[in-house]
């Protein structure tokens, strides 16, 4: 046995070396990737690169040693998205590159990955996977014909008027959460919903009396006794079928306040419109009266302090503890809870409570980009805070102790209008055509985008919404949108809520509170007629009155 073990070790040793020297099945020397080149642009292991052409995309790997590029395997070395290996290898006099040219024309604003993964093959054995995504050029040819500015304001109007008409609660009329919400629906998008209703009428899109049989059915519903309300305010969320409450939180069961707000806003609106009509529309005015009186403002004071809460829940009272102070989009609930005749708030609970007195970030007067905001956080917050209360509440000769409320929301616009031209993340697609950042779906879940929380993804709503205010900015916007991203970003409502061209996501949602503002602040940008109305109702002015504006 003892005489054995040495034969073995010979033995072993002398295959080793034959194994080694053999020409005919030699051991691959270890390779790694050291650089990659796409049509001559430097990318990165799990980098992504942007903005190459569909066609004539050539790429360049470079080995650390010699390699055989007619070994390539396929199932090892290859482009993702249907192109595999088709591609056709150029000839190099550096036996350390593999250089290759795909074959067929890729799409238009898509991600391609190049994996590199480990193994023998090429010749050697690549000891680390690797992977390189690149996206491909945006199709910047027109989707659609051409037609006037004017014309495009319309169909915008029109196809997004389809949600609030075509899409509503089939019961009750109102407006349903977002597209796919079923028995879900929007109190404060209900209130846009009402407004788009009598935008809708004007244009055409529907006859008066389908408008008015539409909200007289609305209103209807509202004011049926199963409908809950709680101390005469709604809350965020409604069953469309039958007025129970669908909690929008555990706790969040009850009274919403700002959602309140927004819906009384359009109803009033909708009062304003028909109050020299018929005996059956003064009807329609009558209950809308009763609905926007039995709202307890002054209840949300919780006692007498000089502030609203904004929610009150049947089960847990006040443990939501959310005080209603600016700035934000909740102008519009402290000047209806002024303007109510019946359970009105003094202006101490509006400068104390609201304003905070001046306090930031009611105050600001910084300068960003060259442009002074008046009021509001750095950078002027998300989008919405400028359109929501200003559906109805007129800011072009709006005044206060605080603020030119003019001033404010073209101030706000324009920052978040520049803020995407300088791009400062580097996102792909923010441009002086492409802008606008507001609370909106984003890739797994929702977000309020604005400046100070920047993650690339625009919202059409943020910068269509806007157009009253930068209405160049806005309307280059808003071709783009629908000429050059129209194929991704248009449907059957309009245009889809967001999308992060950076990470090729395009939302396919539509959303209740971001449909309404485009339709009714392209209206008021257009005749003003939302606002003449809301403005024209003597609780309106009364509260605004109180106040201390002048408007």
């Amino acid at each position: 046995m003892k005489l054995f073990l040495p034969f073995l070790l010979i033995t072993s040793l002398f295959l080793s070396c034959c194994q080694e020297d053999d020409p005919i099945n030699p051991i691959p020397i270890n390779a790694f990737v050291e650089s990659v080149y796409i049509n001559q642009r430097l990318v990165n292991n799990n980098q992504k690169i942007y903005n190459i052409p569909t066609d004539s995309v050539v790429i360049q790997i470079n080995f650390s040693t010699l390699i055989d590029a007619t070994q390539n395997n396929p199932q090892k070395c290859f482009i993702s998205n249907g192109v595999g290996t088709d591609f056709t290898i150029i000839p190099t006099t550096d036996n350390k590159q593999f250089i290759f040219k795909i074959n067929p024309k890729l799409n238009f604003f898509s991600d391609y990955k190049l994996y590199i993964l480990d193994g023998e093959y090429l010749g050697v054995k690549l000891i680390d996977p690797h992977k390189y995504t690149f996206t491909t050029q945006l199709d910047s040819t027109p989707k659609f014909p051409i037609i006037s500015d004017d014309s495009l304001l319309t169909l915008i109007q029109k196809q997004t008027f389809n949600y609030f008409w075509d899409y509503a609660h089939p019961v009750s009329g109102l407006a349903r959460e977002r597209l796919g919400s079923g028995d879900v629906i929007t109190s404060g998008g209900s209130g846009f919903g009402l407004m788009s209703i009598l935008v809708g009428m004007e244009r055409g899109f529907i006859t008066h009396q389908e408008g008015y049989e539409r909200l007289n059915k609305i209103v209807t519903f509202l004011n049926n006794t199963d409908t809950e309300k709680f101390h005469g305010a709604f809350p965020h969320w409604l069953n469309g079928s039958t007025g129970k409450v669908i909690p929008f939180g555990t706790k969040d069961n009850g009274a919403d306040l700002v959602e309140t707000s927004y819906l009384m806003q359009g109803l009033l609106t909708v009062r304003e419109y028909f109050k020299n009509g018929s005996a059956e529309e003064q009807q329609l005015c009558e209950t809308i009266t009763l609905l926007w009186e039995n709202v307890e403002w002054s209840w949300f004071r919780r006692g007498d302090q000089n502030v609203l809460y904004w929610h009150w829940s049947p089960n847990y009272g006040w443990d939501m503890n959310m005080q209603i102070q600016g700035w934000s989009e909740c102008l519009i609930t402290y000047v209806l809870a002024a303007s109510s005749p019946t359970y009105s708030i003094p202006k101490v609970v509006y400068d104390e409570g609201w304003a905070r007195n001046g306090a930031f970030p009611m105050k600001n007067g910084k300068t960003f980009y060259g442009i002074t905001l008046p009021l509001s956080w750095d950078y002027g917050g998300p989008l919405f805070w400028a359109h929501y209360s200003f559906l109805g509440l007129d800011p072009q000769n709006l005044s206060d102790q605080y603020a030119n409320y003019w001033e404010q929301n073209v101030a706000h616009s324009s920052i978040n209008f520049e803020y995407c031209k300088d791009n400062p993340k580097n996102y792909v697609g923010y441009s002086a055509d492409c802008w606008g950042l507001t609370a909106c779906d984003v890739p797994n879940g929702y977000s309020a985008n604005e400046p100070n929380n920047d993650n690339g993804v625009i919202a059409p709503t943020a910068a269509i919404s806007s157009i009253a205010y930068t209405p160049d900015e806005s309307m280059a916007a808003i071709r783009y949108f629908y000429y050059i991203l129209g194929d991704k970003l248009w449907g059957e409502y309009g245009f889809y809520d967001a999308f992060d061209a950076t990470e090729n996501w395009w939302a396919s949602s539509y959303l209740a509170i971001d449909q309404g503002p485009e339709i009714c602040m392209i209206e008021n940008y257009r005749t003003a007629l939302l606002w003449n109305l809301f403005m024209s109702a003597p609780e309106t002015q009364a509260g605004l009155d109180k106040l201390g504006f002048t408007y």
